[in-house]
């Protein structure tokens, strides 16, 4: 439960919910849901722009809870002219959209001007680290959208430790100005029965027990060497399943025991998760990596990378490998898949009551407090 000695009217961007099966419409999503069903007097004006995805941003509204603390503001402006609108003429108060606010919680796209007090995420820092993974257009488009984040946001809200030290170093803000709230882990991500696992495997034509790994298909996401360690695993009766779409700058295709699979739904991941030996997750950068706590919720032994935040986001709960070396990476699988008995158990055990702490009401909750802190 939260108190606030003032009652306030919080606007907050959702136009990235529409992007299905990315980390910033599912921060979103989760986010939102969350927020609304805590107890607290604040109201909130939900704002959103799609050209062509309007019916999207009013569904995602029909799902939330009590509509009496929420006033929606739906608009058909494309992303693409928001962003030279807000982020490069920096024209245009997002209150001409809103009505009048005391507090704007900014989107990962768009940094439009206001009145109002300002909170912005920032995911991560990929735009400054890896800006050759990443459409010209897009890099262009953060750039600018940070550059009004540094000028003009009161707080910003990191996802880990691990992004909080890359806003510093790139973005040169001070540590007071920037809070770090990890994400939580859907409560459809729990160990699935085997008669589902076996049900899934039929469809998709998963003959063999399995590894998993998840990713678009780009290289920051390091399916290639994840492919290269898989095979110089050698095993006849192992598959490797990647789940994830279609990127760039990245040739893999499907072979006699690599399954490429795309638009999988929540529950049909958990179960992909559940049936696996492992899950395989190598990322070069990430700001902080939901699907390894997603396979873990899933009773999964995981191995990942120690770059970016996710050594810091799996503590001692799995098997953590030199992402740039492939050696490194099929030794990691090769002692997840050994791994026996009561050893295994007692680690997945100990991962799943870690998972258990990464709720999204604990990150709405503390969102709140930081929207309170500044008013």
């Amino acid at each position: 439960v939260l108190y606030s000695t003032r009652k306030m009217k919080i606007g907050i961007d959702i136009s990235q919910s529409v992007y299905f099966g990315t980390g910033v419409a599912s921060y979103t999503r989760n986010l939102i849901n969350a927020i609304t069903k805590l107890t607290h007097s604040h109201k909130f004006v939900l704002f959103g722009s799609s050209l062509r995805r309007q019916k999207d941003l009013k569904k995602f509204l029909d799902t939330l809870g009590d509509k009496s603390l929420i006033d929606s503001r739906i608009i058909m402006l494309p992303p693409t002219l928001l962003d030279i609108i807000w982020n490069r003429l920096h024209i245009i108060d997002v209150e001409t959209f809103t009505g009048k606010i005391d507090l704007f919680h900014t989107s990962d796209w768009t940094e439009p001007p206001s009145d109002a007090s300002k909170v912005t995420t920032i995911h991560d820092l990929i735009v400054y680290k890896f800006p050759e993974h990443l459409d010209k257009e897009i890099v262009n488009t953060q750039l600018s959208k940070l550059a009004w984040v540094k000028k003009e946001s009161a707080m910003i809200i990191a996802d880990s430790q691990s992004t909080k030290k890359d806003i510093m170093t790139y973005l040169n803000i001070p540590e007071s100005k920037i809070k770090v709230v990890y994400l939580g882990v859907d409560p459809v991500f729990k160990p699935q029965p085997v008669s589902r696992i076996e049900e899934l495997r039929k469809k998709y034509e998963i003959a063999n027990e399995y590894i998993l790994s998840v990713g678009t298909h780009e290289p920051r996401k390091n399916l290639k060497r994840v492919v290269r360690a898989f095979l110089q695993l050698n095993h006849k009766n192992l598959s490797l399943v990647i789940v994830g779409n279609r990127g760039w700058g990245s040739d893999i295709t499907a072979q006699k025991n690599i399954k490429l699979l795309t638009g999988i739904s929540e529950v049909e991941l958990a179960t992909l998760y559940s049936g696996a030996k492992c899950f395989v997750y190598p990322s070069l950068y990430e700001g902080f990596g939901l699907p390894v706590l997603e396979a873990m919720a899933c009773a999964t032994q995981v191995v990942t990378s120690n770059k970016g935040s996710l050594a810091e986001i799996v503590g001692p709960n799995a098997i953590v490998v030199d992402p740039f070396s492939e050696i490194a990476i099929f030794e990691g699988i090769k002692n997840a898949i050994s791994l026996r008995g009561n050893d295994r158990k007692e680690m997945l055990e100990r991962a799943r009551r870690y998972v258990s702490k990464f709720t999204w009401e604990k990150t709405a909750s503390e969102t709140v407090k930081i929207y309170e802190s500044i008013l």
